[in-house]
Parts: structure tokens; sequence; C-alpha cells
């Protein structure tokens, strides 16, 4: 079998444990940038609740939720060579100190690292089985709902100079 070429099969609930242990306990680098996402997502709720930060909100949890979705992605012998630098690429964004959307900005600034992952999950979707995405997640929700309501929602409330801008940085990937 070829990097370009994949056979999908369930992962059974043994190999979703070593996964879900390669994330969370072998790095705890990568567990500690979970929950400190995480932290202040709900910190940033419980400071700044108003209309338009409770509706975000409850988007904004679920972005460490897709950051450890990245991460397992990254491990998953059935994703190729080719999509997992692509993933990369999207753990880099997310990780580094410049965005597009500046993340000390309450709410919104952490908006574009989730708008980013969703779309280049969208982006990678197309060259894997949508089951891959779907045992790796351990979020709220099924994933491919989660990703349609974040996309709605971020053409609702990001400008779309921003979007165009995320989308032009997914092609240079």
């Amino acid at each position: 079998m070829t990097d370009d070429i994949f056979v999908a099969r369930e992962i059974s609930s043994e190999e979703q444990e070593k996964l879900d242990d390669k994330i969370f306990e072998s790095d705890p680098i990568k567990f500690k940038f979970y929950e400190d996402l995480r932290q202040k997502a709900k910190g940033w709720t419980n400071e700044k609740t108003g209309k338009l930060g409770g509706k975000l909100s409850e988007y904004l949890f679920l972005l460490p939720d897709f950051f450890i979705l990245l991460g397992r992605l990254m491990i998953d012998k059935r994703v190729p060579t080719k999509q997992k630098l692509y993933v990369g690429g999207i753990i880099a964004y997310v990780m580094l100190p410049f965005d597009i959307i500046p993340d000390f900005i309450p709410v919104i600034g952490y908006l574009d690292d989730l708008m980013l992952i969703v779309l280049g999950l969208n982006m990678v979707l197309n060259e894997i089985d949508s089951t891959i995405l779907i045992d790796n997640w351990s979020g709220e929700g099924e994933v491919l709902q989660q990703m349609q309501k974040i996309v709605f929602a971020g053409d609702s409330f990001l400008d779309q100079r921003v979007i165009k801008k995320i989308k032009k940085w997914l092609k240079r990937l």
C-alpha cells in the first residue's frame, strides 16, 4: 500500500485506547496545551458573557476537541502522509502566536483558529474516508454535524475578508 492509496477500516476500541494514550499520557506538553486551551475558553465565557459570547462559546469549547482530533489524525496509520503534512500545518497555525484574528481578543480571538481547523478538515475529508474522522473524534456530538454548525456560525460571525484569508492560507498549505 502506498501513502496515496488506503483502505478505510473500523478502528477497534483497543486501538482507540492506544490513540488516546499516545495523545494524553505520553506527551504532557500536548495534554497541557489541550487543558490550557479549554480553560481559556471557559474563562472567557465566564468573564465576557453576552448574547454573542454565549452563542460563540458553544463552538469555542469544541476547539480543544478538534485539536485532539488533529493530533490523533497525525498518528492514525490510515491517514496518508500527504494528509498528515496538511494536518501538521493546521496544528502549527493553531499553536503559532500570530493569527488572522489575535487570540487576545475575547471570544472572537480563537474563532479563526476553529474555522481554520474545520475548513482544513473539510479539505482532508476530500482525501480520506469520513469514518477515520469519526473514529478519532472524542468531543461532544457528531464531528461532521459539529463541523457544519461551525462553518455556518463562522460565516455568520466572521467578516468575509477574514474567511477569505483563512481559505487562502489553507490553499497555500
